[in-house]
């Protein structure tokens, strides 16, 4: 069987369509993902690991709402979770904005670095991380990274902790593999649905790492519309 692909612009559709014409609440699927992400984490680390800390770099957008999820998942299964914010929470919308408070209520420690790259204080907090998840941007980004997030990019490329990106590396394009100067270098990626095109083009594989497709309950009948 074919993998699957679905570019940025379809990735967009079937949002919609699940929401609008099948009835999945968005926030289910981001539930979903987030849920799959911390499922992932815990097989890759094994049952011996080191419990953590797992350091979660959030964005603004939905990746950042999946990441406040993941947080949510792996601190209920025992791990420490570090949750570091590049968004102002008063601006964070929709599903990102739901997911953030639900947080923020389960006492998990949220760092808010907003539109500001800190180097010493980001050191600080990624000191003896077991994993750094990347949920910065997600498929609708394109081009280099603005300031701040191209140098937290590096400073996190440059730390020796495993990094696990969400849906994409936050840099990379994923319909054109392109790298933009400051991408994340992941061990692994959870990509969500199906492949992306970026992901099957020279190079791309020294950023994504393995590549995991992780359903998120849109419906399949949706699933191979999208892709047929």
């Amino acid at each position: 069987m074919d993998v699957p692909i679905i570019s940025r612009q379809q990735c967009r559709q079937l949002d919609r369509r699940a929401t609008e014409e099948f009835g999945v609440p968005s926030i289910v699927l981001m539930e979903n993902a987030g849920r799959g992400v911390a499922d992932k984490i815990e097989v890759f680390s094994g049952p011996q690991a080191k419990r953590g800390p797992i350091v979660i770099c959030c964005g603004m957008g939905n990746n950042g709402g999946d990441g406040f999820v993941i947080a949510r998942h792996l601190e209920l299964r025992g791990w420490p979770v570090r949750v570091l914010l590049w968004a102002e929470p008063a601006k964070l919308k929709g599903d990102a904005e739901v997911n953030f408070h639900i947080l923020k209520q389960s006492a998990v420690p949220i760092e808010v670095f907003a539109g500001d790259h800190d180097a010493a204080r980001l050191a600080q907090l990624l000191g003896g991380a077991a994993w750094i998840v990347d949920a910065l941007l997600g498929t609708g980004a394109t081009g280099e990274p603005r300031p701040p997030l191209d140098q937290v990019i590096r400073q996190i490329n440059d730390h020796a902790a495993p990094k696990l990106a969400v849906d994409l590396p936050s840099g990379l394009d994923c319909d054109t593999g392109h790298a933009a100067s400051a991408t994340i270098i992941a061990a692994h990626t959870c990509t969500f649905v199906a492949q992306k095109p970026g992901f099957l083009l020279p190079g791309a594989k020294r950023y994504t790492g393995e590549v995991h497709i992780l359903d998120i309950g849109a419906p399949r009948k949706l699933i191979e519309e999208m892709i047929s």
